[in-house]
């Protein structure tokens, strides 16, 4: 009964509290431009839309083309059953999660560039092997800096490391945590495709990254995909703010009123955090493509610094 409690409350959350994360960063960075913008829930109404239409297909894709969506959006879903939005309802437990976390992500980017493979499109091409190289470059970034955390807590599983970090009092005055906060901050600005590893606005071909794998989507299989992208950018937010920010152990109430209060707390650090995203975008420009290294190689050695500084402070 609680893990079934716990399944629903996640997918519920998740599903849909991803989409406003997008248009707080939207709505955040029109404000910043003088814009009124779009509404905060314009991507609810878009993926609505999209849903209602059928998907248009190139004659020349194969069953990988129509499958994608699919996978996408089903490891992206599997991936946020891993990372507890409240540690208070027990949470399904995976041995070595985090890095299941990583890899299942992984697996729905394999086919998402193979995918844009599929149609024999020349930007599509150009975006998967953009998209390759940059995730070449930061994975060992995400996992240096989650398993420096693991480390410390003794576990790579996300729930323990999140009740361990209930205990350590103001982990951000701490010098790994700081080094990892800021590792896993630069890991989600290269993971969600923004500034200044990619911009999410443009439809320039020149630049373009995830879009680039998505333009030959349209319908439902395009509100899939960005669906499923929006679902991995919050699920990278809550290791950031759950990990880094805990405050469950500030609740001091049971039952459903606790997990109510703990939701709420969870929501406010999402926005904090969407906010802090948007204005990270609008202070950096996007950088050249040969450049791209030079900002995984910064978060590799602020993640690296934090994993040396683990044994420096005696563990």
């Amino acid at each position: 009964m609680i893990e079934a409690t716990y399944l629903i409350v996640q997918i519920i959350v998740i599903i849909l509290v991803a989409p406003l994360v997008n248009g707080i960063i939207k709505k955040v960075k029109a404000f910043t431009q003088k814009r009124k913008g779009g509404s905060l829930f314009q991507m609810y109404f878009d993926l609505f839309k999209l849903f209602k239409k059928t998907a248009v297909v190139s004659d020349v894709s194969s069953w990988i083309f129509k499958v994608t969506p699919y996978i996408v959006f089903a490891t992206a879903i599997a991936a946020a059953l891993i990372v507890p939005v409240t540690t208070l309802i027990k949470p399904l437990w995976f041995p070595g999660d985090i890095i299941m976390v990583v890899y299942i992500f992984a697996l729905g980017r394999f086919f998402m560039m193979l995918a844009a493979l599929d149609t024999g499109s020349t930007f599509g091409g150009m975006g998967a092997s953009r998209e390759a190289m940059i995730s070449s470059l930061i994975e060992p970034s995400i996992l240096v800096s989650l398993i420096t955390v693991g480390l410390i807590a003794k576990s790579t599983t996300v729930s323990v490391i999140m009740n361990f970090m209930q205990e350590v009092h103001n982990p951000l005055i701490h010098p790994v945590y700081i080094m990892a906060f800021c590792a896993l901050f630069i890991i989600i600005m290269a993971e969600t495709s923004r500034t200044p590893v990619d911009d999410p606005g443009t439809h320039l071909e020149l630049t373009m990254v995830h879009e680039a794998m998505v333009l030959e989507y349209s319908g439902r299989s395009l509100a899939l995909m960005e669906l499923g992208a929006v679902i991995k950018q919050l699920v990278f937010i809550t290791l950031l703010v759950n990990i880094f920010i805990p405050h469950d152990q500030m609740i001091h109430l049971t039952g459903f009123g606790a997990v109510g209060i703990s939701l709420l707390i969870y929501l406010i650090k999402v926005v904090l955090a969407a906010i802090c995203i948007a204005i990270a975008e609008v202070s950096t420009v996007k950088l050249r493509l040969f450049s791209i290294p030079n900002l995984a190689a910064l978060s590799f050695i602020l993640s690296f610094i934090g994993f040396l500084q683990y044994f420096v402070f005696g563990g």
